[in-house]
C-alpha cells in the first residue's frame, strides 16, 4: 500500500512540473515564458543589445557565434544552470542578473542588465527548445 501511495504521489508530483512548465512540444513553451514575466521578443533585442552572441552561440540571433561560454543551443530543455543550479525561471533571471553569485569562479559578466531585461532574456532562452 505505501508502494502505491508513493508512486500515485510521484506520478502526481510529475505531472504538476509539466503543467508548471507549459510542457506543450511547440517551440515556445508559455509556462515558462509566463514565469519568467518576460517577453521573448523582447529578449532578443537585449540579447543582441548586450552582445550576448560575443561569447555564447545562440540560435535566432544573427551574429552571436561566440565559443567562450556554451553554445545555448536548446536551452529550454537543459537541466541545470552553469551545472549548478536547477533550471528554472527564478534561477535563470538570478544567474543572468548576477552569475558570480551562483558560481563564484565563472567567466560570465554581470552585464548590469535591470530585473526586466533578464526577464525578457529568460523568456527568450526558453523558447530554445
Amino acid at each position: 500500500m505505501k508502494t502505491i501511495v508513493s508512486t500515485a504521489l510521484l506520478l502526481l508530483a510529475a505531472a504538476f512540473v509539466l503543467l508548471a512548465a507549459g510542457c506543450t512540444g511547440d517551440s515556445i513553451t508559455p509556462g515558462y515564458v509566463a514565469l519568467t514575466g518576460g517577453n521573448p521578443r523582447e529578449g532578443k533585442a537585449v540579447i543582441r543589445q548586450f552582445s550576448c552572441g560575443a561569447c555564447h552561440i545562440i540560435p535566432g540571433i544573427r551574429g552571436a557565434r561566440g565559443l567562450v561560454g556554451p553554445p545555448l543551443i536548446l536551452f529550454g530543455r537543459r537541466t541545470f544552470i552553469a551545472g549548478e543550479v536547477p533550471n528554472t525561471p527564478q534561477n535563470l533571471v538570478h544567474w543572468i542578473q548576477s552569475p558570480t553569485s551562483i558560481e563564484p569562479h565563472t567567466a560570465m559578466p554581470a552585464l548590469g542588465l535591470t530585473q526586466q531585461q533578464a526577464r525578457d532574456a529568460a523568456a527568450y532562452l526558453y523558447t530554445l527548445r
